[in-house]
């Protein structure tokens, strides 16, 4: 008789402590900060007032971004569209690459794969700065987010790695 009882009780505690509650959402919910700043200025002040028609805004194009500087460079987006071209590339490269075999894209199976696993698709191919790239017996890799791991083909860019994410 105990041993039923205990039985009973120990199951209505775990279907007791098994449900989960959902706090219930608030409209006006506020997020509290050690560097409070007034929400209700505009967040740019120097926005001038008076513009002048006779003038024409110019932007400065001469100073142009450095490659060799940034860390990686998408080649091709996980859709098969070549976001940068050879010219993006810095000049000490020399990475000469097909752009049909680049435009490739994952198929509808590996992108809807890639949406429900990682919630995100990741470029398909890298140029990665010489800087940047890390070494193991393998070859040469590079590690994109924590989450993404490009190894070196050998035209020279990073490709996606095939046997973990496809």
């Amino acid at each position: 008789m105990k041993t039923y009882l205990l039985l009973i009780v120990s199951s209505c505690l775990l279907f007791a402590c098994s449900r989960k509650t959902v706090p219930a959402k608030t409209n006006n919910a506020t997020i509290v900060t050690n560097n409070n700043t007034n929400n209700n200025s505009p967040a740019n002040n120097n926005i001038p007032t008076n513009i002048d028609s006779g003038k024409t805004l110019t932007t400065d194009t001469s100073a142009s971004v450095n490659n060799s500087a940034l860390a990686f460079i998408v080649i091709t987006n996980g859709y098969g569209k070549i976001i940068n071209g050879q010219d993006a590339l810095p000049a000490d490269a020399n990475i000469e690459f097909n752009t049909f075999q680049l435009s490739k894209g994952f198929s509808a199976q590996e992108l809807s794969n890639l949406k429900a696993r990682y919630k995100t698709i990741p470029p398909r191919v890298l140029y990665v700065n010489p800087q940047n790239q890390q070494q193991s017996a393998r070859g040469t890799f590079y590690v994109l987010g924590k989450k993404f791991w490009y190894w070196k083909k050998k035209d020279g860019l990073f490709y996606l790695d095939e046997k973990y994410y496809l």
